[in-house]
């Protein structure tokens, strides 16, 4: 038997149950990994709301590291002992082992352990789409970037200070804005009620050419005045709720804006972009570029009262649940 997250219905953190649940056996072109550790991300909160639809009873989670135990009939580029990492869909981490495709999986360096990878694959593959691909961050830019202190945003801090730009992070207290400058933000705003006036100050007022938000309603308008003429609003996540319907001459009369709405899947869709990506991210960190930073671990059972302190804003960095 496999131990498990599972939800039954939709709701708060309370709807998250620990149970027992038959092992599963690979079919073909799957392998069952037996996690070391799992990570929380924002979209489980989704999935558990039903923002994001799922059949139930489900489990949750999209992100883990392991140990290939046993694998289907074709597998031939994975073999049993190899240590691996995914962030993708089908969710389903939130347990001691699961199934997955091995298309989905990649392969640990050496030098990366279970932590580092259950922390870093969706928040650090993520970073590397946003930062290499959805705008491609050069020397000299000044960005804007949201929730500064957490997963992504750290990761972003400081990927993006390597690239040679000047990041604005913007945080909910001083302690994360402090947290923010020591991973390679240059400037910080507490709060949003002066951003785009702040943010011109910084810029001599000429904004930013890219706002990466993950926030979502709260924050979206305040992005939009923050961004240069033909600058790109990044919206990469609702934390405060999804934007809603935007009537698209804001774009126009705000300086012929550029409006994205990505998502990892789409950027790894292709298997030789997720390796592509993953390559990008462990190189980034097996040089020092990127620190992941873990400042949060619950027991995997105890994943209810990890989702209370995510939705709270109590937490910085990433964090594991450990089975």
């Amino acid at each position: 038997m496999t131990q498990a997250i599972r939800m039954h219905t939709h709701g708060g953190p309370e709807v998250l149950r620990w149970e027992s649940v038959p092992t599963p056996e690979p079919g073909p072109g799957e392998a069952l990994v037996h996690h070391a550790a799992v990570g929380l991300n924002f979209i489980d909160v989704y999935f558990r709301t039903g923002l994001y639809k799922t059949a139930l009873p489900a489990i949750p989670g999209m992100e883990a590291s392991g140990t290939i135990t046993a694998l289907g009939p074709d597998v031939t580029n994975f073999a049993v002992g190899d240590r691996v990492a995914y962030a993708t869909a089908p969710i389903g981490a939130y347990a001691t082992d699961r199934v997955l495709v091995t298309d989905r999986l990649v392969k640990l360096p050496d030098d990366i352990d279970f932590k580092t990878a259950a922390a870093m694959m969706l928040q650090g593959m993520t970073a590397q789409y946003l930062l290499r691909r959805t705008h491609k961050v050069t020397a000299g830019e000044t960005i804007l970037v949201h929730a500064a202190a957490g997963g992504v945003g750290l990761i972003l801090c400081q990927w993006a200070k390597s690239l040679g730009a000047t990041v604005i992070g913007v945080t909910s207290t001083e302690a994360k804005a402090e947290l923010a400058r020591a991973n390679g933000a240059a400037h910080t705003i507490v709060g949003t009620a002066n951003l785009a006036e702040e943010v011109r100050h910084l810029t001599d007022g000429a904004g930013v050419p890219v706002v990466y938000d993950s926030i979502g309603r709260e924050t979206f308008a305040a992005s939009l005045d923050c961004l240069a003429p033909l600058g790109l609003m990044v919206s990469y996540g609702n934390a405060s709720g999804p934007v809603g319907a935007i009537d698209v001459g804001l774009l126009a009369a705000k300086g012929s804006l550029f409006l994205t709405r990505p998502n990892l899947a789409t950027y790894t869709a292709k298997r030789a972009d997720l390796e592509a990506a993953a390559r990008d991210l462990f190189a980034v960190v097996e040089k020092g570029a990127v620190r992941i930073n873990v400042n949060q671990t619950f027991p995997l059972s105890d994943a209810a009262r990890a989702h209370e302190a995510l939705e709270a804003r109590r937490t910085t960095g990433s964090t594991l649940l450990l089975p």
